[in-house]
């Protein structure tokens, strides 16, 4: 017996039918009327299988071409923007294939040429370096087939991971490449997918952009988009439609969903140019994430000594907890051996604003046994991309390099209006 089967339950005063829904307990019908009941598996005598769920496979549609226009490329790498609800049996299941979702959404195709492909099917948590690199193949097979821009849809919990990653893979990029997610599946009223996708390629049939970027709500409303610079945002909620914020940055335009207006407010990015692009792929080198909190414990930093390289989220100006208790003392000289053996790097959980080790005697320390990262305006995740990458490319100048603007993650100022 399996979720979604048909079912008759026999009871000690009542018969139900219909069909079984998940749960955690007690046995749960969806009866014919629409309504759940839930039966006590102590007051059940028998349950008989009617008729076995089969799922239903969509057949693919052919998407129709036009001379006149551009041709932009989807691929699909799964998340909610590629789920739907099986109203059978109550679950969200990533079953839309390809085809299902550009058609659902039939402006696309009145807008450009959409060719849509399949990468991979997956919640976006269980991504690692190796799906980083796939995506960025099937991204220069698309540039060397002529393709005008790329879009990628993306589960939204790790999206700024990748498209920090695909920054600094995608070396020399020509065209854009914009990821889009979606934090209501595809098939829900309250759905941001169509909205997101739409924009995204608005913004590349209007603007001369060539980089990673990130095109999701602005406001909850069906209103505006915005393409926010990849290196430079985060999502900030776990569930509303507007989640995604810049980060120490301006957001690249706005784009008005109703009136297909796009609007640039920082023209900053690079603008497609003849460029050769080069891959610079991914190693599976071994980089930590630490949060620096009261209370912490030493034996927190030993398990890094067999890491390539280490990011520190620090408080405030980018400090850890180092004197005033001998626990504290011996996280010191954990991070002094640290430091010699492999690049560590502060950033700050404040988010917003920049990591300042000159300020207090417990940033100067810390500077001084070789922690880096001063004056880096980078959050967590990006400095973590960031690292990996150059362990993987540049070993031998990562700690420089760390501290050098490779794809425009750096700012020299940060302005009031960035938070």
């Amino acid at each position: 017996m399996d979720i979604g089967d048909k079912v008759r339950v026999e009871m000690k005063d009542n018969v139900f039918e219909g069909v079984l829904m998940p749960s955690s307990g007690n046995i749960v019908v969806k009866l014919s009327s629409g309504y759940n009941v839930g039966l006590d598996k102590k007051e059940i005598k028998n349950v008989k299988v009617l008729e076995k769920h089969k799922e239903k496979i969509s057949k693919s549609l052919k998407l129709e071409t036009s001379k006149g226009k551009k041709n932009i490329t989807i691929l699909h790498t799964g998340g909610t923007i590629a789920s739907k609800v099986d109203y059978e049996t109550g679950a969200v299941i990533a079953r839309y294939t390809p085809e299902e979702i550009v058609t659902q959404f039939p402006e696309l195709n009145e807008l450009a040429n959409i060719n849509s492909r399949l990468i991979s099917n997956m919640f976006s948590e269980d991504m690692r370096f190796s799906n980083y690199n796939t995506l960025a193949k099937e991204i220069e097979k698309e540039i060397k087939n002529g393709t005008d821009g790329i879009v990628i849809t993306h589960g939204t919990d790790t999206l700024h991971y990748t498209s920090a990653a695909l920054s600094f893979i995608l070396e020399g990029l020509n065209i854009p490449v914009i990821l889009v997610g979606a934090q209501r599946s595809s098939d829900r009223g309250s759905s941001d997918a169509a909205m997101n996708l739409i924009c995204a390629v608005e913004f590349i049939l209007k603007t001369e952009f060539a980089e990673v970027g990130v095109c999701m709500h602005k406001v909850s409303s069906d209103d505006i988009c915005w393409l926010l610079p990849g290196l430079k945002c985060r999502k900030l909620h776990s569930s509303r439609r507007d989640a995604f914020r810049p980060v120490n940055a301006k957001q690249y335009a706005e784009i008005n969903y109703n009136t297909k207006i796009v609007q640039i407010i920082d023209n900053s990015f690079r603008p497609r140019e003849k460029r050769e692009l080069k891959l610079k792929l991914f190693k599976e080198v071994k980089v930590g994430i630490l949060k620096s909190k009261p209370n912490m414990f030493v034996d927190e930093l030993k398990i890094y000594s067999k890491y390539d390289g280490l990011i520190l989220e620090g408080t405030g100006l980018g400090h850890m907890p180092i004197d005033q208790h001998a626990e504290n003392k011996e996280i010191f000289n954990e991070l002094k051996k640290l430091a010699k053996k492999i690049p560590v790097v502060m950033t700050t959980q404040t988010l917003f604003g920049r990591v300042n080790m000159n300020v207090y005697s417990n940033g100067k320390v810390l500077k001084d046994i070789g922690i880096l990262g001063d004056q880096l305006d980078l959050s967590a995740e990006t400095a973590y991309i960031k690292l990996a990458w150059l362990l993987s490319n540049h070993p031998e100048h990562a700690r420089i390099m760390m501290h050098e603007n490779l794809r425009g993650e750096l700012n020299n100022r940060i302005m009031n209006d960035f938070i």
